[in-house]
């Protein structure tokens, strides 16, 4: 469950989710980021939420 960033409803749902690998840091690592496309039922707006970070 996240929180609409606009009106603050709660949304369950992703509509998409997708994988991305950011730049490496100071020691070569990348940080792997899952971000959901999330929609809000009660003020239709759409929303971007990172869902997970882990180091690759």
């Amino acid at each position: 469950m996240v929180k609409c960033k606009n009106c603050g409803a709660e949304v369950a749902k992703a509509r998409k989710q997708w994988k991305m690998a950011g730049r490496p840091d100071k020691t070569g690592k990348r940080t792997q980021l899952t971000i959901g496309l999330f929609d809000c039922p009660s003020c239709n707006k759409s929303f971007k939420v990172v869902l997970n970070k882990q180091k690759i």
